[in-house]
């Protein structure tokens, strides 16, 4: 395989106007607003998901980046339900990472957390958080066996819709970089930045598919300093990391209307299913 260039090391491949497009009209068939709703909570289990596992946030966070671009790839018409891409996902970026895990952790943590034990509440509000009987996420030898099967299959569905192809660069660490070249590496400036880039990983606009890590990174950076008082550069600093005014407009307001979609999403589905468990076609 030929080795990565240096450059495609800080980019993402980038959703097109047609793919998008695409996914809204599939999205509009199965009802646009649950298919926003499933999204979200889907990054929010695989988030769960990969902290019970013990996971770094970075591989976390590209799992959730690799599942969106499969929702690009396939929308509606994969045979599989939301839980088992976001497990399978997850399980595929830990394996080519420093830190795997096996088929049966990923498994069990699943099927704990879609049990009644779980304290996951967004996943399924009709289920009792209560209920701390270790039977109801038990998995026996042959739940495993039919999930592990069912894990590889979709994990080779994934890897086939996006042809091999599951690098992911996160703007994480070039935030950092470009906050030390404008003079501003504040320890309250960073954590707010991060917070902003990982927050951005549940977005309904689907950033990480739109913009590349440059932008992102400088995004944050302009609403963190903005939200903490701290004073920037003059002039258009942006530029200088090769971002427009537009594009840096889109992302503010991406990045800040995302708590307000959350509590939206909170009190829309207070009393509902999100059909996260829903069974596979295989």
């Amino acid at each position: 395989m030929a080795p990565i260039a240096a450059l495609d090391r800080i980019a993402n491949p980038l959703a097109t106007p047609e793919q998008i497009i695409d996914l809204r009209d599939s999205d509009a068939v199965n009802s646009l607003e649950k298919a926003d709703s499933v999204r979200f909570v889907q990054s929010q289990l695989t988030q769960a998901a990969g902290v019970l596992l013990r996971i770094p946030q970075e591989i976390i966070s590209q799992a959730i980046i690799l599942i969106t671009r499969f929702w690009l790839a396939e929308g509606w018409s994969a045979s599989f339900a939301p839980k088992t891409i976001s497990a399978a996902a997850l399980y595929t970026i830990a394996k080519v990472s420093f830190t795997p895990v096996s088929p049966r952790s990923v498994i069990n943590v699943y099927a704990y957390l879609l049990s009644e034990a779980s304290e996951l509440g967004l996943v399924d509000q009709l289920r009792s958080r209560n209920n701390d009987d270790p039977h109801s996420y038990f998995v026996s030898e042959g739940t495993y066996e039919r999930e592990r099967n069912r894990l590889f299959i979709c994990e080779s569905t994934i890897l086939k819709a996006l042809g091999f192809n599951i690098h992911v660069a996160l703007p994480h660490k070039l935030a950092l970089t470009y906050m030390q070249a404008l003079g501003t590496a504040s320890s309250l400036l960073a954590r707010r930045v991060v917070e902003h880039l990982n927050g951005a990983l549940f977005s309904p606009q689907m950033v990480y598919l739109t913009h590349q890590p440059n932008a992102l990174a400088v995004a944050a950076i302009y609403l963190a300093a903005r939200e903490t008082g701290i004073k920037l550069v003059d002039g258009n600093w942006w530029e200088v990391f090769d971002v427009d005014r537009e594009d840096l407009g889109f992302l503010i307001v991406a990045f800040g209307c995302l708590q307000a979609f959350a509590e939206t999403e909170r009190e829309k589905w207070q009393d509902k299913h999100y059909g996260l468990d829903l069974l596979d076609s295989y």
